[in-house]
């Protein structure tokens, strides 16, 4: 995922990975157009990890922050895909 979003190569628009924000580290962050990416893995399913997800994400969009999310299994089997999605989630 790294490779399609660093150095500006994706539509100009640069990414920074690991950003913290607050007490969060969120996978990947546009700065100025506040849009967060998150790769989630089956760990995600978890009642435990949905609750917190969803407090942390109603933390970061008070902030004024977009989150997108991907599966782990959609990184891997469809890079494609996954771009496709975040070109239309950028334009708009």
């Amino acid at each position: 995922m790294w490779n399609l979003l660093r150095g500006k190569q994706f539509q100009g628009i640069k990414f920074v990975r690991q950003y913290p924000i607050d007490k969060y580290i969120v996978d990947f962050a546009c700065r100025s157009r506040k849009l967060i990416i998150e790769i989630d893995g089956g760990q995600h399913n978890e009642n435990k990890n949905i609750a917190y997800d969803n407090e942390r994400t109603k933390f970061l969009e008070s902030l004024g922050y977009k989150i997108i999310r991907f599966w782990n299994n959609d990184i891997d089997q469809n890079i494609e895909g996954v771009y496709q999605k975040l070109l239309e989630f950028v334009k708009e």
